[in-house]
C-alpha cells in the first residue's frame, strides 16, 4: 500500500513503465547469475532457466480468463533458453595455464556454435510468442479495429452546453474539460487491456437480481444514453495533486439498468448493499447500491469527450459515479456486475485496508502561479480549481502569509458534478510569500485544514504554494 502511493507520487502516469524497466533489470541480473552457475554446473543452470519459465507460465495462467495458449510464450522461451544454455555451457571450459588453441580450431567452432545457438534460441522464443498471440486470441490489431468500428449514437439526454462564464481564460489554469490524452490514469494494469468487442459481454447477476442480464456492446449502444460533464478524482491524489480530471461522458444510466434487472436498493428493502464491478484484468471494485440508485447520473460509460473510450481509460465500458473516489466506483474494462453484501465480499483495495465507502472530499488547488515561481510586483492573477462532486462548490477563499481570508471570483458552475474554476487578483508585493486556498461546498461545509494522507479514504488539508516577488 505504501509502495503503491510512493510509486504514484514519484513517477505519476509512468509508474508502470518504471516497474517494467525494473523487471527487465532483474531478468538481466538473473540471466547473468544463471550463466555463471551453468559454467560450473550445467544441470543447475538449466534448472534455473526452467524454474523461471515455470514461474512465468504460472503467472500467465493466473490471469483472469487465461487458457493454456497464454502459457506458450513463457514455456517455449524457457525450453529454448534451457537448450541453448546446455549447448553453450558445454563449450565454455575454463582456460588453464599452457592451454593453446590452434587458429581456426575450437575457439572458432565455439564462435560459430554460439551464433547458431543464439539464433536458434531467438527463433524458438519468437515463434512461441507469435504462436501464443495468434492462437490465444484476436490480438491488439483486432481490438483496435473493433474500437475503430464503434459509432456512438446521439444521446437521448444530451449534456447542457458549458457556459462561457464557466471557463475563465487565465494562463496556466486547468481547462474545464480535460483532453483525453491528459486525463489522469491510475490503475493496476501493467499492460493496458485491448478488448475485442466481438467476444465481449457484460453480465449482471447476483443477490436480489430477479432478471439476470448479458449484454453486448451493440445492445448497450441501442439503449437511451445520457451525456454528462463529470469530474473524477483518484483517492491517491495528494493535496494539490494532479489526479483529478473532468470529461464529457456518454453512457447507459446505471440505476435504470439495475432496476431492469429487478434490483432494489437496501433503502427500498433489497438484500444486496454492494455492487461489485469486475474488470477483464481481474480488478474488483465495490460501490454502494443505494448510491448508484439514488438518482445521480451514475453510468456505464461508452464514450469520452466525443469518442469511444480510449483503451487506457476503459474501452469498451467503464463505470462513472459522480461523488465517489475512483477506487470505489470507476471500474475500467468492465465485464461483470455482481450484487452482493459488504460482509460477503471485500474488493481489491478494501482487502488492502482502504475504506469501503469513500465520497469525494472537498478540495481546492492553486494552478497558477506554480510553486517557487518568480513574479513581478503588481497585480497577479491567482487561479485554480475546486471540487466537491455531487455537492458543488459555493465559495473559494485565498490568503497570503497566514493573513485574512479573501473571497475569490467563482466561474459559473456547469454542474454540481464538475469542478469549478476560480480567480483572485492579488496585489503582490516584493518578497517571499505563501499562498493558500480553501473551498466551501454547496452544503456550507468548509474544507478542513487538518492534514491527512490518502489512506484510508482520501487526503485532507489546504493547498499552498510559495512564490517570490521581485
Amino acid at each position: 500500500m505504501e509502495v503503491k502511493d510512493w510509486a504514484i507520487r514519484a513517477f505519476g502516469d509512468d509508474d508502470k513503465l518504471v516497474l517494467l524497466g525494473g523487471i527487465l533489470v532483474l531478468l538481466a541480473l538473473f540471466a547473468a547469475a544463471v550463466g555463471l552457475v551453468a559454467r560450473r554446473h550445467r544441470p543447475a543452470g538449466v534448472a534455473g532457466v526452467l524454474l523461471f519459465g515455470l514461474l512465468g507460465t504460472v503467472a500467465a495462467l493466473s490471469r483472469p480468463g487465461a487458457g493454456w495458449l497464454d502459457a506458450l510464450p513463457s514455456a517455449g522461451g524457457a525450453v529454448a533458453g534451457a537448450g541453448v544454455l546446455w549447448l553453450l555451457a558445454g563449450r565454455l571450459t575454463p582456460s588453464g595455464a599452457g592451454t593453446t588453441e590452434p587458429p581456426g580450431g575450437r575457439a572458432a567452432l565455439d564462435r560459430r556454435g554460439f551464433v547458431l545457438a543464439a539464433g536458434a534460441s531467438a527463433a524458438v522464443s519468437a515463434g512461441a510468442g507469435f504462436a501464443g498471440r495468434r492462437l490465444g486470441g484476436s490480438g491488439a490489431a483486432d481490438a483496435e479495429a473493433s474500437r475503430a468500428g464503434v459509432r456512438l449514437p446521439r444521446p437521448a439526454s444530451p449534456a447542457r452546453p458549458v457556459p462561457a462564464r464557466a471557463r475563465p481564460r487565465v494562463a496556466g489554469l486547468s481547462p474545464f474539460t480535460t483532453p483525453n490524452r491528459d486525463f489522469y490514469r491510475v490503475d493496476t494494469a501493467l499492460v493496458v487491456p485491448r478488448v475485442d468487442v466481438g467476444s465481449w459481454r457484460l453480465k449482471v447477476h447476483g443477490e436480489g437480481v430477479r432478471r439476470p442480464l448479458e449484454l453486448d456492446l451493440p445492445t448497450l449502444l441501442r439503449r437511451d444514453l445520457i451525456e454528462r460533464d463529470i469530474t473524477l478524482t483518484c483517492v491517491s491524489n495528494e493535496v494539490g495533486g494532479p489526479y483529478v480530471s473532468s470529461a464529457r461522458w456518454l453512457g447507459v444510466p446505471l440505476g435504470p439498468l439495475l432496476e431492469e434487472a429487478g434490483v432494489r436498493p437496501p433503502s427500498r428493502g433489497g438484500p444486496a448493499g454492494q455492487l461489485v464491478s469486475r474488470s477483464v484484468d481481474g480488478m474488483t471494485i465495490g460501490t454502494p447500491v443505494d448510491t448508484v440508485m439514488d438518482g445521480r447520473d451514475a453510468m456505464l460509460a461508452v464514450g469520452m469527450n466525443g469518442e469511444p473510450l480510449p483503451f487506457r481509460h476503459g474501452f469498451p465500458l467503464r463505470m462513472v459515479v459522480p461523488g465517489l473516489y475512483g477506487y470505489v466506483s470507476a471500474c475500467k474494462w468492465l465485464q461483470e456486475l455482481e450484487l452482493t453484501t459488504f460482509d460477503a465480499f471485500d474488493p481489491y483495495w478494501v482487502e488492502r485496508d482502504w475504506a469501503r465507502e469513500a465520497p469525494v472530499k472537498t478540495q481546492a488547488r492553486i494552478d497558477t502561479p506554480r510553486a517557487f515561481a518568480r513574479l513581478r510586483a503588481g497585480t497577479v492573477r491567482v487561479a485554480g480549481v475546486a471540487w466537491a462532486q455531487h455537492r458543488g462548490i459555493r465559495r473559494v477563499e485565498t490568503r497570503v502569509d497566514g493573513g485574512p481570508w479573501q473571497e475569490a471570483r467563482l466561474a459559473a458552475q456547469a454542474s454540481p458534478d464538475t469542478w469549478r474554476q476560480w480567480v483572485w487578483d492579488w496585489p503582490a508585493t516584493r518578497g517571499s510569500h505563501t499562498l493558500e486556498v480553501r473551498a466551501t461546498d454547496a452544503t456550507g461545509a468548509r474544507q478542513t485544514s487538518r492534514r491527512q494522507g490518502t489512506v484510508p479514504d482520501g487526503a485532507t488539508g489546504l493547498h499552498s504554494v510559495v512564490v517570490s516577488v521581485d
